[in-house]
């Protein structure tokens, strides 16, 4: 986990700068061949047909899975820590989030429509939206099982048992977990599940950690209660550098390890 701080303070020439960045440069290009590869890989991977056509509490109604494409082929379903009882949601999705409006111009270009979704009703994701200055569409799943059925949801029972998240590979600690998963949709209408990604598979769409791990000091989280303790939502930053939540009333999105 990229999470160290400044590991080199030596000082050399240009010269040898150089040829220490062009012999990183060799291992940088095999991770980029290697993700080529394993793209390649993931987009083999079999379908599974949505047997249960989910309802959703929407801003325009009641919309079923299938009605959530609004007209694109895919979908792509962020599952956004926001339980039924919270105030708010969580602080590292948020983060996550706040390049969705962004990106889903591009993205619809592409025929992928991108949705939040969260088990906290609609009453409760729109003033919270409002409040962050999100226009991506958010749906409610708090009247069906979709957030157990994807288990990105949890109950006591589940978390005490433990291997409850990643698909049984990690203890999620607490009863929203984060995620995200992909939908195509056929021209019968028929959906099917294709892909999912949980934990630190979602770190691929936090651009904050693609500067920060080529920052001068990286993530510099090692000292840190746990990852991400630092991370507020973008309206609650009271200093230059946020100091750590310690009380620990947010676990981080990306907590596991894989």
């Amino acid at each position: 986990m990229a999470t160290s701080a400044v590991v080199s303070t030596k000082v050399v020439s240009q010269r040898e700068w150089l040829a220490a960045r062009k012999k990183l440069l060799k291992k940088e290009k095999e991770l980029t061949h290697l993700r080529d590869a394993l793209t390649a890989e993931r987009l083999a991977l079999p379908w599974v047909r949505m047997e249960q056509p989910y309802v959703f509490d929407t801003p325009e109604g009641k919309k079923s899975l299938a009605e959530l494409f609004e007209g694109h082929s895919q979908l792509a379903v962020y599952h956004f820590m926001f339980g039924p009882d919270w105030k708010q949601g969580c602080s590292s999705c948020s983060m996550a989030a706040d390049g969705f409006d962004a990106v889903s111009h591009h993205l619809a270009a592409r025929d992928v429509r991108l949705v939040a979704v969260s088990r906290a009703p609609l009453a409760e994701i729109q003033p919270f939206q409002k409040r962050m200055g999100w226009r991506f569409p958010w749906a409610s799943s708090n009247g069906n099982s979709f957030n157990r059925d994807f288990r990105v949801s949890f109950t006591k029972e589940e978390i005490a048992a433990g291997e409850n998240y990643n698909f049984g590979t990690f203890d999620f600690p607490m009863e929203e977990a984060p995620g995200l998963s992909f939908f195509y949709k056929d021209a019968s209408g028929e959906v099917f599940h294709t892909y999912s990604t949980f934990g630190r598979g979602l770190d691929e769409i936090l651009g904050v950690y693609y500067f920060l791990d080529r920052a001068p000091k990286g993530r510099d989280e090692e000292n840190l209660p746990r990852p991400m303790a630092w991370v507020r939502h973008h309206d609650r930053y009271e200093s230059r550098v946020a100091a750590p939540d310690t009380k620990g009333s947010d676990v981080c999105c990306h907590q596991a390890n894989q």
